[in-house]
């Protein structure tokens, strides 16, 4: 467009006021804009990992890409080849730094780039340090509370195997299981294992095969390597990832030794990926070998107690009380009429007894009582009274002259009025 076809300017927008269908802004204050915003973000100390270095050997610009580990998101960065050959350590791909430097748009490609000046390699004791912060952080959550923890299926039906492509690993997993347990089945998901890439695609691994209903647990396996190879494994979004796990995870990250964070999050740690192997998959042969000695060991233990209670039902049989039911029974009755024999003489001992005494009682009654006295001529003489019974005399002063009195005799009682008092 040439300068005659261009609007006049009094007719372009300056950018000051909101846009509009009908003054839209153009790119380049768009762009100016854009540029303005990121320029006041100012210098910033920046993280992650180197995952492309590009340094021509007579340029004057080394270009570089900074991933975040934890998330697929990657970052441009633009600095002096002179800082990568001074640096204290060696920066090369996979390396963990630490960047200074100012964010940049450049208008004319409409990219974001930063500009650094200083470059920092992350040493293994700073790492370290990092891990064992995280590990204090995820230990106060809870996250390696040993109530948390799922058991494993006895007899797995597909196990998913989360591990690197064609790695020692997957074949100690597959080998060892198969050979276990021909008919399980295993679900491989190979991702990176080590890397920026390694954590977002093992966590993508994670979610897909939690996902599956046919998959009864999962294996996270890797064989041994150094401590920047097993920092995926130590990763916060990864052990998170690992909670939020429905289906059970055991974790085979190294060797024996080796302990990254993954170890204490999931629902069981194992050594080795062969031990792995062994912890979730039963061992067809020992197991069925297993069957059979319970299965012995019961027969055995069945024929001891048929054979104990049988004799026991022996001894029962030959006591006499079996070979004569009525026996017992027999003595009893007999021993119920020696003690009815036995009641009735002690019952009629003492009623005998009883009746003597009585005997005597009576005569010694008959002896002392009035009849007797009668009988040897004495007579009992009693005062008749108008009014009520006879009283017996005591005194010849209750019995003035002309006096009713009766006289009881042993056959009778005569009636006679006193004639007079004699002392």
């Amino acid at each position: 467009m040439t300068s005659a076809q261009r609007p006049p300017a009094q007719q372009r927008p300056t950018g000051s006021g909101a846009s509009s269908p009908e003054q839209p802004w153009p790119v380049r204050t768009v762009s100016a804009k854009v540029a303005g915003w990121i320029d006041r973000l100012g210098s910033i100390w920046v993280e992650g990992q180197i995952t492309q270095i590009n340094a021509r050997p007579g340029t004057r610009t080394a270009f570089l890409v900074l991933r975040d580990p934890s998330a697929d998101m990657s970052l441009s960065v633009t600095c002096s080849p002179q800082l990568l050959h001074n640096s204290p350590v060696p920066l090369t791909e996979g390396s963990r730094v630490v960047m200074f430097g100012k964010l940049s748009f450049y208008t004319g490609r409409g990219t974001v780039s930063l500009r650094v000046t200083e470059i920092r390699a992350v040493g293994i004791g700073e790492l370290l340090a990092r891990i064992e912060r995280l590990r204090a952080l995820l230990a106060a959550e809870g996250l390696f509370d040993p109530r948390l923890k799922r058991p494993l299926p006895f007899l797995p039906g597909t196990i998913g195997l989360i591990t690197g492509r064609a790695s020692a690993a997957e074949k100690d997993v597959v080998s060892v299981a198969h050979r276990r347990w021909p008919a399980v089945a295993i679900a491989v998901r190979n991702t990176a294992v080590q890397g920026p890439t390694a954590v977002p695609q093992i966590v993508e691994a994670l979610k897909d095969l939690d996902a599956n209903p046919e998959v009864d647990v999962i294996i996270l396996a890797r064989g041994g390597g150094s401590v920047e190879d097993l920092l995926p494994f130590s990763d916060e979004a990864l052990c998170r990832a690992i909670v939020a796990c429905t289906t059970p995870v055991v974790s085979a990250i190294g060797h024996e030794p080796d302990s990254p964070l993954s170890d204490h999050v999931a629902d069981l740690r194992a050594a080795t990926p062969t031990d792995a192997a062994k912890r979730v998959v039963p061992d067809a042969v020992a197991e069925a070998a297993l069957v059979s000695e319970l299965r012995d060991r019961s027969a055995a233990a069945l024929r001891s107690w048929v054979k104990r209670e049988s004799h026991l039902i022996e001894q029962l049989r030959t006591r006499p009380v079996m070979a004569s039911p009525l026996l017992a029974i027999d003595r009893r009755a007999e021993e119920v009429e020696r003690l009815q024999a036995a009641g009735r003489r002690d019952v009629g001992r003492l009623i005998d007894s009883e009746s003597r005494t009585v005997e005597h009682l009576r005569a010694r009654l008959t002896t002392l009582g009035p009849a007797a006295t009668l009988a040897r001529g004495y007579a009992v003489v009693q005062r008749i009274i108008a009014d009520g019974d006879p009283e017996v005399l005591r005194s010849v002063e209750d019995a003035p002259p002309g006096t009713q009195i009766r006289v009881r005799l042993a056959d009778g009682a005569v009636r006679a009025a006193v004639m007079g008092r004699e002392k």
